[in-house]
């Protein structure tokens, strides 16, 4: 990825959810905040009540590409985070590039421009 690291730490994950603002779908949700920085920061949440092991490593596997492909869409300088809901195991790639281009990029684009107005 050209522009994003991995988001490991647990204050990281926190502040997205608790602070940030997020764009949903019927299959996932992606929290956002600034974070001030040079590149993105890209997290992944799956809960054990979508599947077992390989239904959540498939998901996550799958956004991660779906991720690389549009990422050069997307703003730099926000934390993100996806967080999978029931339904997604039946969602291909394709589906996530959709949701990325079609409703996270304009919803932080948004949220972006605003700030930028003030």
């Amino acid at each position: 990825m050209l522009f994003t690291s991995v988001m490991k730490d647990n204050k990281s994950f926190l502040r997205c959810f608790r602070k940030g603002r997020y764009c949903a779908d019927k299959f996932i949700v992606c929290y956002y905040y600034p974070n001030e920085g040079a590149e993105n920061e890209l997290g992944l949440s799956v809960s054990k009540k979508i599947g077992n092991a390989v239904t959540r490593n498939r998901f996550k596997r799958i956004c991660r590409a779906a991720y690389r492909l549009k990422e050069q869409e997307l703003p730099i300088g926000y934390d993100m985070v996806f967080v999978a809901r029931q339904g997604v195991q039946e969602k291909s790639s394709a589906d996530i590039e959709e949701f990325i281009v079609n409703k996270l990029a304009p919803s932080i684009n948004r949220s972006f421009n605003k700030k930028a107005k003030k």
